[in-house]
């Protein structure tokens, strides 16, 4: 369990948060192609749906060569995941000479919460162009997300003020963010600079895994804007009910990066909302797209 976080941690309190989250990340071997995680509450009555992506995608690659990193994954969130540990089961679906292809269903107690499938490629030269980069402010110009709901105060419900957060290892920084309690309408777009607050390991697998945790993370914010909801609405429920993801090119997730967010349709309680992962110099590391469940109950 990590201590309460503070908005400015001295270096040892960052670097512990940041070594809970890798430790996170790392699964426990219970037989061939099964794994067990542990899970972090983050304050959210199911488990945080990031964190689900990130081990089954630590698990899929604890199956396949160093030398075939992911390129791609696409999951279903099935059920809810409750705050307790969740096996992993990998199967080997193909073993070509450049492409890897796995399967991964994550249970908790004989159920099916999440499914996946991630495919691997090994690293080949070819054609190379990307969208670029919106101009946004820098990162450090607006408050963290930590900051911000400490400034509500009692505003916002205590058990809300520090958790909620994903994790104290991560700075996540909202650009021109609504009013949490009071928003107001506005277009279909968000943008989040993000990073960890200490050095990570070298190991590329460990940023991998960090960014699709943290890709989870106001994804479907944009969905929200128009109609003045956000995750604090009372009046709102919201699920992740799937989530697409590609990695582009090599990054590191203790630099900063922007996360761009865009919705083009909601509707039918449910709200799609696509994204692009940029570095702080402009290149396109990732894109996002994610499906969620944004039913307004009535009075």
């Amino acid at each position: 369990m990590t201590s309460t976080p503070t908005p400015n941690p001295d270096a040892a309190t960052a670097a512990r948060h940041v070594a809970d989250l890798v430790a996170l990340m790392k699964l426990e071997a219970t037989g061939e192609d099964r794994f067990r995680g542990q899970s972090e509450n983050i304050g959210t009555p199911a488990v945080f749906g990031g964190q689900v992506l990130a081990q089954s995608l630590v698990a899929a690659s604890l199956t396949v060569p160093d030398d075939r990193p992911v390129h791609s994954m696409h999951a279903y969130f099935l059920l809810p995941g409750q705050h307790a540990p969740i096996d992993y089961t990998v199967h080997r679906a193909r073993d070509g000479r450049s492409f890897t292809t796995r399967h991964v269903i994550a249970k908790q107690e004989g159920r099916e919460i999440f499914e996946m499938a991630a495919s691997f490629q090994t690293r080949d030269e070819g054609i190379d162009h990307q969208d670029a980069m919106p101009d946004a402010p820098d990162p450090l110009s607006q408050p963290s997300e930590l900051e911000r709901r400490i400034a509500l105060g009692d505003r916002v419900p205590e058990q809300f003020r520090f958790r909620g957060l994903i994790s104290p290892g991560l700075d996540v920084r909202v650009v021109n963010a609504p009013d949490l309690v009071k928003p107001t309408p506005s277009a279909p777009r968000s943008m989040i600079w993000m990073r960890a607050i200490a050095p990570l390991p070298d190991d590329p697998l460990v940023h991998r895994a960090l960014l699709a945790y943290a890709s989870d993370n106001g994804l479907l914010r944009a969905a929200m804007n128009p109609h003045a909801l956000t995750f604090f609405s009372n009046n709102l429920r919201v699920a992740s009910l799937d989530h697409a993801m590609w990695f582009h090119r090599d990054f590191r997730m203790d630099e900063w990066l922007l996360y761009v967010i865009d919705s083009p349709s909601a509707g039918g309680a449910r709200g799609l909302c696509r994204g692009s992962i940029f570095t702080r110099d402009g290149r396109l590391v990732a894109s996002t797209a994610q499906e969620g469940m944004l039913r307004v109950l009535k009075d």
